[in-house]
């Protein structure tokens, strides 16, 4: 073989050396880079978890939910708690407001009856301008009578005033009875009722005048 086959030959194997070495490395290279940059290299569970950074950050974000929540929840209890107060309150208010309104109406009713009876003191002087049918004796009685038809009396008379009815005693069913607070024990029942009506009648003119 002369010189010059044997440098083309030794080019040859040259090159074919340079290719069998070179092959590998380019392929092992590839395989190196392939599928560079996909989430699976660098995230965990979907988080960038290069040096714990993103999945320290989660940890505190669900720290600052939980905070928020236990906020909004204790809000929540204060916002109850307050309405609750607020109600209490109001009802206390009420109550209270219910009974001024009922000692008020003791007291205009107290007031009346005072009325009353200084109405029928001035109208019938001390001695009641009735009669003493039965002797001084039927203290008790007479007095008892006179009060209960009186107050009975002024009673009918307002509410006939109230209604517009005309002015009569004498068809009241108090009136026709004339037994109210009678008790055996004051003594004559026909005496009774002859006071019971004398009183009604003044009370009733009264009630009826709007005293």
């Amino acid at each position: 073989m002369n010189s010059r086959n044997k440098n083309l030959l030794t080019r040859f194997l040259t090159l074919a050396l340079v290719a069998f070495v070179a092959l590998p490395l380019t392929a092992f290279a590839q395989g190196n880079g392939r599928g560079r940059g996909k989430p699976t290299d660098v995230f965990v569970n979907g988080h960038d978890a290069r040096d714990g950074r993103l999945d320290k950050n989660n940890g505190q974000r669900r720290g600052d939910r939980r905070r928020d929540n236990d906020e909004a929840r204790g809000r929540d209890r204060n916002r109850d708690n307050d309405e609750w107060r607020r109600q209490r309150e109001e009802r206390n208010r009420n109550d209270e407001w219910r009974r001024q309104q009922a000692e008020r109406n003791r007291n205009d009713e107290w007031r009346r009856n005072q009325d009353n009876n200084d109405h029928w003191r001035r109208r019938n002087g001390n001695n009641g301008g009735y009669g003493n049918y039965g002797g001084y004796g039927n203290t008790q009685l007479r007095q008892t009578a006179l009060n209960a038809g009186y107050n009975n009396g002024i009673q009918e008379g307002r509410k006939d005033r109230s209604r517009g009815d005309r002015f009569d005693y004498r068809d009241e069913g108090d009136y026709q009875r004339a037994t109210e607070d009678y008790s055996s024990r004051l003594g004559d029942r026909e005496l009774y009722k002859r006071y019971f009506r004398e009183g009604f009648a003044n009370g009733y003119e009264a009630g009826y005048r709007g005293y």
